[in-house]
């Protein structure tokens, strides 16, 4: 009787426990997801409360730029890349990076010591056989006139040429302290003077030579003038292994020392000189975007190395068609590869940008932009 009772009294404990579990347990589970979810509605919410005004602040900006583009920073004008114009040995470096130089100054210069040899001999040809014309052979009229125009040219090239050894010692003796800016800077304006006098005495010489009736040159004449030609030639294999600025700038990059063999190649860059006076920006837009480009149109420029700066610059140059990818392109150009419009943006003053900086550029839309680029047309 007992065992009856206390088996009843177990089924009926298990059953309240039963309904127990089935009543507590789906209230349980049904209740985390809302708790969860109430939980993460609010901390999102009070994520957005906080930071309301900074997404206010960025929204704006963001809408306000037309079109967004990576670029590249380059001096004004461009690098200027220096290669070797001869085969050759160098005999010296004399400029150093960051050096200013002008255009015309000597930077490398190759082993020259045949190539002097040969000028030396053709000097002297030239000397005997102008020797033997002015002996043997007498000129009057239209003849003689050419005859002065000839000379004027060998003596204005002969005085070029001696000016830029003047120069070119003078400039190295600078180095050492043998020499003064004002000295350098005279032997500088006389080579460019003598530049003057050699391109007036060649239009006389052209001048000469148009003349109708002009007599057939004498066999001393004849002479005389390849012995000229030869001397021209030497002085010209002479100057080649002057490697000079072509433009004035600062010395970006210098890849030459002293011993090594060049050859000439657009890949063996021995020096890389730039302007630095001013920056621009050299970027590429997408073909969708062009609507949106004007002359004048504000830009800013963005870089990582310093964050939190904007620097300003406007719209200067907008190629006439599209090309491939040249500031972010590395390595072959591959079939799938976009076509772009190249523009160039002038920097505003004097930032602390280098070149060759990859930077992001923003273009904003300008009203007064359209209205200049409408008069322009």
């Amino acid at each position: 009787m007992l065992r009856g009772d206390s088996s009843l009294n177990m089924l009926i404990v298990a059953a309240i426990l039963a309904l127990g579990v089935g009543y507590y347990v789906p209230q349980t589970f049904s209740a985390k997801p809302n708790a969860g979810t109430a939980s993460a509605d609010s901390s999102k919410s009070a994520d957005v409360a906080k930071g309301s005004g900074s997404a206010n602040a960025k929204a704006p900006v963001k809408s306000n730029w037309a079109i967004s583009a990576a670029g590249r920073v380059e001096p004004v004008g461009g690098e200027v890349r220096i290669t070797a114009q001869s085969p050759g040995r160098i005999a010296e470096v004399l400029i150093g990076v960051n050096d200013k130089v002008a255009a015309g100054d000597l930077l490398v210069r190759l082993d020259d010591d045949e190539l002097i040899g040969r000028v030396n001999a053709a000097v002297a040809e030239a000397t005997v056989r102008k020797r033997d014309r002015d002996n043997n052979d007498s000129v009057t009229g239209k003849a003689q006139d050419r005859r002065s125009a000839e000379d004027s040219v060998a003596t204005a090239e002969r005085q070029l040429v001696q000016a830029r050894e003047e120069f070119d010692r003078l400039y190295k003796a600078r180095r050492g302290n043998n020499a003064t800016d004002a000295e350098v800077d005279k032997a500088r304006d006389t080579v460019n003077k003598g530049k003057d006098r050699l391109e007036q005495a060649r239009a006389s010489l052209r001048k000469a030579l148009a003349v109708d009736g002009l007599p057939v040159p004498s066999r001393q004449e004849v002479g005389l003038t390849a012995a000229r030609a030869d001397l021209a030639q030497a002085d010209a294999a002479l100057e080649r292994t002057r490697i000079r600025a072509s433009s004035p700038g600062t010395v970006l990059q210098l890849n030459a020392r002293t011993g090594e063999t060049v050859a000439p190649s657009p890949e063996n860059v021995l020096v890389i000189v730039g302007d630095l006076s001013s920056l621009r920006v050299r970027a590429e837009i997408e073909e969708r975007d062009i609507g949106k480009l004007r002359i004048g149109q504000g830009a800013i420029i963005r870089s990582d190395a310093y964050p939190g700066k904007d620097f300003e610059g406007t719209v200067g140059t907008i190629a006439k068609s599209l090309g491939p990818s040249r500031v972010g392109q590395k390595g072959p150009r591959k079939p799938t590869d976009v076509d772009v419009l190249e523009i160039v943006i002038d920097m505003t003053g004097q930032p602390p940008l280098l070149p060759g900086m990859r930077v992001d550029v923003f273009l904003k839309p300008d009203a007064t932009a359209n209205a200049a680029t409408t008069q322009a047309n």
